[in-house]
């Protein structure tokens, strides 16, 4: 995976919008635009580069063009990102389980209501 080109689409907030917009669905640049406040040529443009990055496909639909996720590059950066996260998980067990060695044996009762 050559892994330049993922982060630099996805490196961009507008992007990233988008990409969350078309895990929901394939949308038109239309709808794009309409959801994310872009302008089209804008919108264009950041298509061209999750494009490019192979994030998205676009497909024809008479005179509409569908851009959908494609969901091979996530993957490759899940799998990437997999040891960090068994990193960070294990960070954060280590925590739990000093927060349950320092935790009172038993629990506090709330003062009464008068």
């Amino acid at each position: 995976m050559s892994d330049a080109p993922l982060w630099t689409a996805l490196a961009d907030p507008h992007r990233r919008a988008i990409v969350a917009l078309l895990l929901e669905r394939p949308r038109s640049v239309g709808e794009i635009v309409e959801a994310c406040g872009l302008s089209q040529p804008g919108t264009s443009k950041h298509l061209k580069v999750l494009r490019e990055a192979g994030l998205v496909r676009v497909r024809q639909d008479a005179q509409r063009r569908l851009y959908a996720l494609d969901p091979g590059p996530i993957a490759e950066l899940d799998a990437w990102l997999a040891p960090y996260r068994k990193l960070w998980n294990t960070s954060l067990d280590a925590l739990g389980d000093r927060l349950d060695e320092t935790a009172p044996d038993t629990p506090e009762e709330p003062a009464p209501k008068d």
